[in-house]
C-alpha cells in the first residue's frame, strides 16, 4: 500500500506540495507564474488526496471526497506489490451543446490505482486525467481542473503521506507544514522516457512538475488499449504504461532521481529537510488487513474514480483565473443567481462553500462549459446524475473498462476475490454517525434532503473476448451489475489510533463494503 489509488490502473500513488497559503487563510494564493517557482498541493484545500480517517483531527475541518472502488485480493505472494492491468480509455460524446451531453472530466476528477507503500504508510495512486476542460497545472489548487490536452488523456503518479505522530499526538512543525502540508502529495507526470519533468517531492517541486509537457509526457487517445503495470524495483515501486494502439510507452519511478523524497521529522523545531528516498510497496498480498491505517478506505490493491466534484454554474459568468482563486486566495464562487443543475431541474447554487474553484468556459480546451470543481456534499452534482456511460455515445461517453488484475512474475496469477467499497458515511457527515453507523446509507441525501438521483457502481461485460469491468451504470451486453447499489454491501468498522492516544483505537464506521468472489 504504498499510495492511495489510481483509477483504471493498478495501485498507484498521489501526493503533491502545496501553496503559499493567503496572508488571510483561505485557499492557496497563485503566486506570478515562472517554472522554477515553488509549488505544491495543499491537501487541506485541494480535495484531491486521499481521505484521511478523521480530518477534524488532522484539519479541524471536513476535507474528502466520495472514492467508490474495486478492491481485489489475494493471499499469493507479490499480490500485493506486482499487478497488471488492462485499460480501455473512455471517448466523450462531441463537444456542441455540452449542456445537454456529459463528459469525462463533470463525472470523474481522476481515475486511478492504487497501493499502499513503505511502513511509514504512503498512499500511491496511479491516475488518469480526462480530457477537454481545464488544464494543468490548475489542479495545483482547484481539484478537478486536470486537463492535460482537448483531446488526449494524461497520467501521473501520486504518493501520499501524513506527517504526524498520532501515538504521541504530535505533527510536523507549522514552518514545515506551511512549505509542503500536513498530507504531503508527490507527484510526477508519466513520462516516454520515464524520467520526471521536475522534482516530484512538495518542498522541491516547481510550477513545471504540474504543467504538462507534451514533448516528453505519455499522452494517450480516447479509445486506446492500454497495459498498465504496477511493480517493484531497487529504485523504487515503478508504474509502466503500454499504449497498445499507439505503440507508445512511458513510465515512473518513486526514485530519488525523479526528486521523491521523506521528510525529517522534526515536531518542536524549525526545519523542513526533504530527505531523497525510493517508495517501495508495504505488503506482499492483498487482503482487507493490507491497508493505510491513516485513511478512510480499507484498501491496498484496488481501483478508484473520484466522483462527486463537478457543479454547473450556469448564468453569470465567472472571472477567468488561472487557479479558481482570487489575488487574495480566496475561491472563486458561483454568482447569486445562477444555478447548478441543467435540464428542467434547476436549482440555485450553493455559493460559498460547495459551489466553489470555479471556472468559466472560455477556459476550457473542447468542452466549453462553465463549472465549479469544490466537493460535491450536497450530492445533487453532474455525477449524481443519471447520466454515467449507458450505451447512448451521442450524449454519454463510453465507460472506463479495465480488467482484473494479474499478479506473479508473468503477470498470469488471478486475484480470487473483489470487494466493492465506497467511502459514503465519511462523507454523509450531516447525516451519518461514523461512531454508530446510525443515519449512513447506500444513496446519499442531498442538500434538500431526499435521496440522490444517482449513484454510480461497477459491473461486468466482455470485452476483447475478455470479461472486463466497467463503472458507472447498466450498459447494454453487461454480464452483471451486482445488485447495483448494493453491490458496496455493509457497514464496515475499520480501526485507527487515536490522536494522541498513547496507542489507543477505536473503531470507526468511514466505508460500506461488500465482497464477492472474482468473477473475471
Amino acid at each position: 500500500m504504498i499510495g492511495r489509488k489510481t483509477w483504471a490502473a493498478v495501485g498507484a500513488m498521489a501526493a503533491i506540495s502545496a501553496f503559499p497559503l493567503a496572508a488571510g487563510g483561505g485557499a492557496p494564493a497563485r503566486a506570478a507564474p515562472g517554472s522554477t517557482q515553488h509549488m505544491h498541493i495543499d491537501c487541506e484545500y485541494s480535495r484531491v488526496c486521499p481521505d484521511v480517517a478523521n480530518s477534524q483531527d488532522v484539519y479541524d475541518q471536513y476535507v474528502g471526497h466520495d472514492e467508490p472502488s474495486a478492491l481485489f485480493y489475494s493471499n499469493t505472494p507479490g499480490s500485493g506489490n506486482q499487478m497488471q492491468y488492462n485499460v480501455t480509455l473512455p471517448k466523450d460524446p462531441p463537444p456542441s451543446k455540452p449542456l445537454s451531453r456529459s463528459y469525462q472530466f463533470e463525472l470523474n476528477g481522476a481515475l486511478w490505482s492504487n497501493l499502499a507503500q513503505h511502513p511509514g504508510t504512503a498512499f500511491l495512486e496511479l491516475q488518469f486525467y480526462p480530457p477537454g476542460w481545464v488544464p494543468w497545472p490548475t489542479w495545483a489548487v482547484a481539484v478537478g481542473a486536470d486537463t492535460c490536452d482537448p483531446v488526449r488523456w494524461c497520467a501521473a503518479m501520486n504518493i501520499f503521506s501524513l506527517l504526524e505522530d498520532p501515538v504521541n499526538g504530535t505533527t510536523q512543525n507549522p514552518t514545515c507544514l506551511a512549505k509542503v502540508g500536513l498530507e504531503t502529495f508527490e507527484f510526477a507526470f508519466v513520462t516516454k522516457d520515464g524520467v520526471a519533468q521536475a522534482p516530484a517531492n512538495p518542498l522541491d517541486s516547481t510550477l513545471t512538475t504540474f504543467t504538462p509537457n507534451r514533448t516528453r509526457d505519455l499522452f494517450m487517445a480516447s479509445g486506446d488499449n492500454l497495459q498498465v503495470a504496477l511493480h517493484d524495483t531497487t529504485n523504487g515501486v515503478q508504474a509502466n504504461i503500454n499504449d497498445v494502439t499507439s505503440g507508445q510507452s512511458g513510465s515512473m519511478t518513486a526514485s530519488p532521481a525523479n526528486g521523491f523524497a521523506q521528510f525529517q521529522y522534526d515536531p518542536s523545531g524549525t526545519s523542513c529537510t526533504a530527505i531523497p528516498y525510493a517508495f517501495h510497496p508495504m505488503y506482499s498480498t492483498s487482503s482487507p488487513d493490507t491497508r493505510v491505517i491513516w485513511a478512510a478506505h480499507g484498501y491496498n490493491v484496488a481501483f478508484s474514480d473520484e466522483i462527486g466534484h463537478f457543479q454547473y454554474c450556469n448564468g453569470a459568468a465567472v472571472p477567468a483565473t488561472p487557479f479558481g482563486v482570487d489575488n487574495s486566495g480566496n475561491p472563486i464562487t458561483c454568482p447569486a443567481g445562477n444555478t447548478e443543475e441543467s435540464g428542467a431541474s434547476q436549482e440555485p447554487t450553493e455559493g460559498a462553500g460547495e459551489d466553489d474553484f470555479c471556472f468559466p468556459a472560455s477556459e476550457a480546451l473542447r468542452y466549453h462549459v462553465q463549472g465549479c470543481t469544490e466537493t460535491n456534499t450536497g450530492f445533487d452534482g453532474v455525477p449524481y446524475q443519471p447520466v454515467w456511460p449507458d450505451g447512448n455515445t451521442a450524449l454519454h461517453p463510453t465507460p472506463f473498462q479495465f480488467t482484473s488484475p494479474l499478479t506473479g512474475s508473468g503477470y498470469n496469477q488471478p486475484y480470487s476475490q473483489v470487494a466493492f467499497e465506497a467511502d459514503l458515511p465519511r462523507i454523509e457527515f450531516s447525516t451519518c454517525s461514523r461512531i454508530s453507523g446510525a443515519g449512513c446509507t447506500l444513496i446519499p441525501q442531498t442538500d434538500d434532503g431526499a435521496p440522490a438521483a444517482f449513484y454510480p457502481f461497477f459491473t461486468t461485460t466482455t470485452a476483447g473476448g475478455a470479461c472486463t469491468w466497467q463503472f458507472g451504470t447498466d450498459t447494454p451486453g453487461e454480464i452483471s451489475n451486482f445488485g447495483q447499489n448494493s453491490q458496496y454491501g455493509s457497514l464496515l468498522g475499520l480501526t485507527y489510533l487515536i490522536f494522541g492516544g498513547g496507542g489507543a483505537t477505536r473503531t470507526l464506521f468511514n466505508d460500506f463494503r461488500g465482497v464477492v468472489s472474482n468473477p473475471c
